[in-house]
């Protein structure tokens, strides 16, 4: 084998197997590098919260964000990355992790968060102003930050950034940045876990997940049957004298974007879900409070005008008693609700 493989001039790693996922590594020195720093900033930064006396941050938080780092080095550093630029498949595999998997995990960490709680109070309010400014509020659109999601694999399997990304060093780092940072901008505001610069309701998210859907499957269709072969010119001089046809390893490599990228959308979903019931039991409890607050205050007014007047409240009973002593009915002041009932 070895002897067809140097008469070929094949010069890459042999056939692949699966092993190699867990024992075949290369390094990759900037999302190492970067790992290292986000991870030793994020660890130092919920010590200080500790510190402070603040509220606890949650482990699973930390957990998550550390997560996705360990997920983005192996992605890049295992036989994931020793391969990359070797299979079709192998990278479509890395794509989907990249763009979709380690994002989430990092903003499931809600790093902005923590950057707000651990940062002076000074430094704090530049923070919020920088979230809530004219570029931020375009950035975290619906409509501009799902466009950063569903965009890249178009852009990369139908454009020259793919064959650049595998024949190129530098553009093979590029492809293993960018795919993230895309990756963050989409789902940071659908989360909404960290401050956001536009608010929107979790049910659009939920719309906007299955239009995605729609269209990783019409990129894998496209790729396993549209009788075009992406990057052909490199893989046929890569020369690799092992393992499926280009065309078979395209096919593989479409289904995965298919189908693995449908799958690892259910934890998002979930994370979604999960955020909307939560969301939804920290307003009952706030709507709960503020009826509560009134009914107090409206009690003690009773009382008061039946110490001084030997009335109690207002004979009636009606619709302006209650107005006046503060028991208007609630959905009438709820900003989702007053529009519904002439509020």
């Amino acid at each position: 084998m070895d002897g067809a493989v140097q008469a070929l001039g094949y010069g890459g790693p042999p056939p692949w197997q699966w092993s190699d996922l867990a024992t075949s590594w290369t390094a990759e020195p900037l999302v190492l590098a970067l790992s290292a720093a986000l991870g030793g900033w994020y660890l130092a930064a919920v010590r200080t919260v500790h510190r402070a006396g603040g509220e606890r941050w949650r482990p699973t938080r930390t957990a998550a964000f550390l997560g996705g780092l360990l997920l983005w080095i192996w992605s890049t550093c295992s036989g994931l990355g020793v391969y990359e630029r070797i299979l079709f498949t192998d990278r479509a595999v890395q794509v989907v992790l990249l763009l979709m998997v380690v994002p989430l995990l990092l903003a499931l960490g809600a790093p902005v968060s923590l950057l707000v709680a651990a940062a002076p109070e000074a430094r704090r309010e530049r923070i919020l102003r920088a979230l809530r400014s004219r570029p931020s509020k375009v950035l975290m659109f619906p409509a501009v930050s799902t466009a950063l999601l569903m965009a890249p694999p178009w852009l990369l399997y139908f454009t020259p950034w793919y064959e650049e990304s595998v024949s190129s060093a530098f553009g093979n780092v590029l492809l293993h940045l960018a795919l993230v940072l895309l990756g963050l901008a989409y789902f940071w505001p659908r989360l909404q876990i960290d401050p956001v610069g536009h608010e929107y309701p979790h049910l659009v998210g939920l719309f906007i997940t299955f239009v995605e859907v729609i269209f990783d499957a019409g990129l894998g269709l496209v790729l396993i049957y549209g009788g075009h072969l992406v990057a052909e010119h490199y893989y046929l001089a890569l020369g690799r004298p092992w393992g499926p046809s280009l065309a078979q390893d395209q096919t593989w490599g479409g289904n995965v974007l298919w189908v693995l990228g449908d799958l690892v959308g259910l934890p998002f979903l979930a994370a979604l879900v999960r955020r909307m019931v939560v969301q939804g039991r920290e307003e009952n409890r706030a709507v709960d409070a503020e009826l509560d607050a009134r009914f107090a205050a409206a009690a003690a007014r009773a009382a008061a005008g039946s110490g001084s007047d030997g009335v109690a409240g207002g004979s009636g009973g009606g619709g302006p008693a209650e107005e006046e002593t503060g028991m208007r009915p609630w959905w009438l002041d709820d900003p989702n609700l007053k529009h519904r009932y002439g509020g």
